[in-house]
């Protein structure tokens, strides 16, 4: 097994990386050894099998040159390797895992650890050994002498919880469902420490700004003076480099499940980007809950892999996880009858609070946000925090730039083309999220009104999901500008990335958009393009701050529960004293719907479908002169469609009952030009031109209406003679 030393190619380690918390490998500190092993995908089948002799593996199917065989036998060697060094350093007994790579030549193994200096010395013989195998040599017993000659080292630096935590996961929404839990818990009176990608943040104030979702921010929140419970926001990105922050958890949440960041620290698909996220499930404390999305399959599946309880969260009352949960021992939270509902196997419904009630969910129109506020009550409980201040948490956070910075923050804003906007300001860093984005924006815009939208994102994401996303736009926005990320090209160019966005929008019909350097200036070009009733929404991920001041200067009043459940039912043409309107006009008091029209009408000053109904209780009473000045004020208010027209109609017809005949005629002319087909309009202007004297017209127009518009058998045959007939009572004369 003898070999020219110069013409064996080289086994190289391309990582060695310690792991100071659980892991995807160890729910405790561990080595990560990633091997380049083309060496021996390219080996002789003979030469690997005597390689596995030498390792211990006996007689083995070795696989042919570069097949997936082949590799599961490099995983096996790359264990051996590991345990030979560790028997011969003096430790018998240990943890070592191995998984083949997303490329066939590439080998991952790991094992625990207590002295970091030999473990790390551990780590790096892997790959000396095994090119020492391949060259029919043993280097073992010289590489065990350095393990055990190693120095100790620092210990592990995780962080061991004498508190309450939940650790928060997720492609979407886990820093939203941090930040309501956190809030949850100091309304509960609890001190509460957080992290998240926005800093760590100790009761409210923040004490370190920066992305700390990471180990770093579980130690700052654990170290926080007084801190009676923490919540930790977890990416991926640092469990995969350093491991979980804690050793362990009380409640894990995660949210979903979606691609995002993939191609990056060999995380290629989601399904491995689920067994990532999965790390703070099999954290959790056998006592505690793991709050997983029954909505989610790949979530769902997680609680077979954690030592706790299972708590469901779906926005499907009938959802199948809801039962699975239960028949495990666990709990489950849904919406019921429109109201945030725990089931538990008393078969009796907590039913909390209605979803309207909660401003998160923006009057239940967000529905990632009611997944959202779902994940965080059942964490909330699930931390033993008083139902009744779980229910005022809810009630009380609101989604604005001050507890929930840049995740569907609405404002009111002047528009560009007159009247009043909605602009939305969110993260949306993925095709989940946009989609959200946009379902948030559809459902705020009034009938008829459009959607403005700055679509940008950062450099990180894979072609395919640059190219998804401009594909969203295209199809969901009516009017798309690029909105660039300057410090968040991430290795791409400006034009790299906003060609691939590009690419996306011309596949949904979308030819050319203008391209604006940075949110702000893409944000104030939208803006300046809107009119009354439309929604601008805005990508934002660099420029939070600048926007939010520019919001302020520009005039923008941050929306309420109230003002966003306004919108809502403005956006189904509906208003929110719609039941009330109904029930006034049912009265067939002329006097008491009156009444109840100045009870409106002072309940909502200002209010220009208000006004136009106060004034059509004068209407309808034979009251005209002071429909008449409500009905005005009404149009000047700015009242939409539908009941614009039907306002200037009834106006005009209340000025012919008060002999105002030429201003009847003139308000019925314009709209008669608006609205060319109705012929109840074509009827109230013969009636207004009649009064005025003018009869010959007013038939001549009624006939012409008739012809053009009626689709009576009769009319059908005789349109030809009808439309002659109205063309000479038209004619001066006639």
């Amino acid at each position: 097994m003898t070999s020219d030393l110069h013409t064996v190619p080289v086994v190289t380690a391309t990582e060695v990386r310690v792991l100071e918390g659980p892991n995807l490998y160890f729910p405790k500190p561990a080595v990560k050894v990633t091997l380049d092993l083309t060496a021996y995908l390219d080996a002789d089948t003979d030469l690997v099998r005597a390689v596995a002799r030498t390792a211990g593996l006996g007689a083995i199917q070795a696989g042919a040159p570069h097949t997936e065989q082949r590799q599961r036998v490099l995983a096996r060697l790359a264990e051996r390797a590991v345990r030979h060094v560790s028997r011969a350093a003096g430790t018998g007994r240990l943890g070592v895992r191995s998984r083949s790579g997303n490329e066939r030549s590439v080998v991952v193994v790991s094992f625990v650890w207590r002295r970091r200096g030999s473990a790390r010395a551990l780590g790096e013989s892997v790959a000396p050994v095994l090119q020492a195998w391949l060259e029919g040599r043993d280097v073992v017993d010289e590489w065990a002498a350095t393990v055990r000659d190693a120095p100790d080292g620092p210990p592990p630096r995780i962080a061991t919880p004498h508190i309450p935590v939940a650790s928060v996961t997720g492609t979407n929404g886990k820093t939203t469902t941090t930040r309501l839990l956190a809030h949850i818990a100091m309304t509960a009176g609890k001190h509460t420490a957080w992290s998240s990608t926005d800093g760590v943040v100790d009761h409210g104030t923040m004490i370190e700004p920066g992305d700390f979702s990471g180990p770093a921010g579980a130690r700052g929140v654990l170290g926080a003076p007084g801190v009676e419970i923490g919540i930790l926001e977890t990416a991926r990105g640092g469990m995969l480099l350093k491991g979980l922050g804690v050793t362990h958890n009380d409640v894990s949440v995660v949210t979903n499940v979606s691609a995002d960041h993939l191609g990056l620290q060999g995380v290629d698909t989601i399904d491995q980007l689920a067994e990532v996220k999965a790390i703070i499930t099999r954290a959790t404390r056998p006592g505690g809950w793991t709050v997983l999305n029954g909505d989610d399959p790949r979530v769902w599946a997680m609680r077979s892999g954690s030592p706790a309880r299972p708590w469901v969260f779906t926005l499907d009352a009938n959802s199948p996880a809801i039962r699975e949960a239960l028949g495990a021992g666990g709990r489950a939270i849904t919406v019921l009858d429109d109201r945030v509902s725990v089931i538990t196997d008393s078969g009796v419904p907590d039913r909390l609070i209605s979803v309207v009630d909660v401003p998160m969910t923006i009057s239940g129109l967000s529905r990632h946000n009611v997944a959202n506020v779902l994940a965080a009550t059942a964490a909330a409980l699930g931390l033993g925090l008083d139902r009744a201040a779980v229910i005022e948490g809810l009630r009380t956070f609101q989604p604005d730039a001050t507890l929930n910075p840049g995740r569907m923050n609405t404002y009111t804003a002047p528009a560009g083309l007159g009247g009043s906007c909605t602009v939305v300001v969110d993260l949306a860093h993925n095709e989940a999220g946009l989609e959200a984005l946009m379902d948030v924006a559809d459902g705020l815009r009034e009938p008829g009104a459009r959607i403005h939208l700055g679509l940008g994102a950062a450099g990180d994401r894979t072609d395919e999901i640059l190219e998804n996303l401009g594909e969203i736009a295209g199809h969901r926005a009516d009017h798309v500008i690029a909105a660039n990320k300057e410090h968040y090209l991430r290795g791409r160019t400006m034009e790299e990335l906003e060609g691939h966005l590009r690419a996306g929008l011309q596949r949904a019909g979308v030819a050319d958009v203008a391209s604006f350097p940075t949110e702000l200036s893409g944000l104030r070009a939208l803006v300046e393009a809107a009119q009354d009733g439309d929604v601008v929404a805005i990508m934002c991920h660099a420029e939070r701050e600048e926007i939010y001041a520019w919001l302020a200067e520009t005039g923008a009043v941050p929306d309420d529960a109230r003002s966003i459940r306004r919108k809502v039912i403005a956006a189904r043409g509906e208003h929110e004293a719609e039941g009330d309107i109904a029930r006034m006009w049912e009265d067939e008091d002329e006097g008491r719907r009156i009444e109840t029209g100045a009870r409106l009408y002072a309940a909502y000053p200002g209010d220009a479908r208000i006004t136009y109904e106060y004034g059509g209780t004068f209407d309808s009473a034979g009251q005209p002169e002071r429909a008449i000045e409500l009905y005005r004020a009404a149009l000047d208010s700015g009242l939409r469609e539908p009941f614009r027209h039907r306002a200037v109609l009834q106006l005009a017809s209340s000025l012919r009952n008060v002999g105002e005949h030429d201003e009847a005629v003139r308000l019925l002319d314009a709209l008669a030009e608006e609205r060319p087909d109705s012929v109840g309009i074509a009827g109230f202007r013969a009636l207004a031109l009649h009064s005025a004297g003018r009869s010959g017209e007013a038939l001549g127009s009624l006939l012409a209406a008739v012809a053009h518009a009626s689709t009576d058998e009769d009319v059908t045959r005789y349109r030809r003679s009808l439309t002659a007939y109205a063309d000479e009572l038209l004619r001066p004369g006639g």
